[in-house]
């Protein structure tokens, strides 16, 4: 805000009639209306088609029993909970596949990226060829060509493949050991927390006293003793469950879907095409006289990109690939088509249960508008961080 005396000595009514005349107010002002026109205009029609079709409104129906089961869920879910329970364990599964598909497409876009301005024609040929086939081809066909192939092209369960005992590969699923808690778990897990602030405490101390000794096998020693030792005396933490063949399917371990694999390939690698993209533009970004500096220090060329260049270029990248990341969170959506009980389907399926069409398209424009506000407040955060180092 300007000061001085002779801004000082304007009185405040002339003050705010200046204000309310300046072109910037009346625009927003104007927005503002429009806006909440708009919004009470869809009310008033929402209300209006519900009262003719003698529909209930509210979301209480959020608190009676759900009759579905759901194929997959994070937490115990069965038919007869809330359908409260049931959209928590559609957005669980969302961001489960959300998750993976952003670490796992980021290092896909890495490898694609690195193959592209690799000095071998065909390895720059092939990952070119990768992504322009990929992001060219809907992910929806992708969706279903790798749920296709996973339940066609994979053995029964009768003839599942085992490359290792426990461990089975069928068109049901990846069937895999599961870990199980025992009651000293923990009392171990308590003895790594402890054992990790001791470790934190001894960096605290080299750091401010720059002892001499090398941190790393001590600190590791100091954070991994303390569990040791309370696993020999209380015994092991984990036992492992191991899946076997009763009937017409496996019982026991841990079970990866058809549709989850599907849905985390098909994110990923149309994703990647992306992102590999993004990634290149921003190594190219980086001034080629940075990686001749490099090289005349003695670097060797697979350390000047990963000490010099990669750093440089995540202040190009971390923009653009913001909005990659949020398009594999909303994308997830499609998993409807595939049935993968995400929070799309869990909707659907409370629709045609409750009939509250309103409320269910409510529910699921909220869950996503927050997770991906989520995911652009920590992308954003990188960028800042990354802006302040590049000042």
């Amino acid at each position: 805000m300007r000061s001085g005396p002779a801004f000082q000595d304007v009185p405040g009514r002339v003050r705010l009639a200046r204000f309310v005349t300046r072109r910037e107010f009346q625009s927003q002002a104007l927005f503002i209306v429009i806006a909440v026109l708009l919004v009470w205009g869809a009310i008033q029609v929402a209300a209006d088609n519900l009262a003719e079709s003698s529909g209930k409104s509210g979301f209480a129906f959020l608190w009676q029993k759900a009759s579905f089961e759901l194929g997959e869920s994070l937490i115990p879910y069965s038919a007869g909970d809330t359908y409260f329970k049931a959209f928590v364990v559609g957005v669980l599964n969302t961001l489960k596949v959300a998750a993976l598909g952003i670490v796992l497409s980021t290092f896909i876009g890495l490898i694609i990226a690195l193959g592209q301005l690799s000095k071998s024609v065909v390895i720059a040929r092939l990952c070119r060829g990768y992504v322009e086939v990929v992001r060219n081809v809907p992910l929806l066909l992708q969706l279903l060509f790798w749920h296709t192939f996973l339940l066609r092209g994979l053995p029964t369960v009768r003839q599942a493949l085992s490359p290792v005992d426990g461990v089975y590969l069928t068109n049901r699923g990846l069937y895999l050991l599961s870990p199980v808690a025992e009651p000293s778990f923990w009392i171990v897990m308590l003895a790594l927390a402890g054992g990790i602030a001791l470790a934190v405490g001894l960096w605290f101390w080299h750091r401010k006293t720059n002892a001499a000794f090398r941190l790393w096998p001590w600190g590791l020693t100091i954070a991994v003793l303390p569990a040791l030792l309370a696993a020999y005396v209380a015994g092991a933490p984990i036992t492992w469950e191991i899946p076997r063949l009763t009937g017409f399917n496996f019982t026991g371990g841990m079970t990866i879907s058809p549709e989850f694999t599907a849905m985390l390939l098909g994110l990923s690698i149309y994703t990647g095409a992306f992102n590999a993209e993004i990634i290149r533009a921003g190594i190219l970004g980086v001034s080629k006289g940075q990686v001749e500096a490099g090289l005349s220090l003695g670097l060797h060329p697979g350390q000047v990109m990963r000490k010099i260049v990669l750093p440089q270029a995540l202040r190009i990248i971390i923009p653009p690939i913001s909005n990659s990341y949020l398009n594999l969170t909303k994308e997830s959506s499609l998993g409807v088509a595939i049935g993968y009980p995400e929070v799309v389907r869990v909707a659907n399926i409370t629709l045609a249960e409750t009939s509250q069409s309103l409320e269910c398209v409510s529910i699921i424009m909220l869950i996503y508008l927050i997770l991906s506000l989520i995911t652009s407040l920590i992308l954003n955060v990188m960028n800042a961080q990354t802006s302040r180092e590049e000042r």
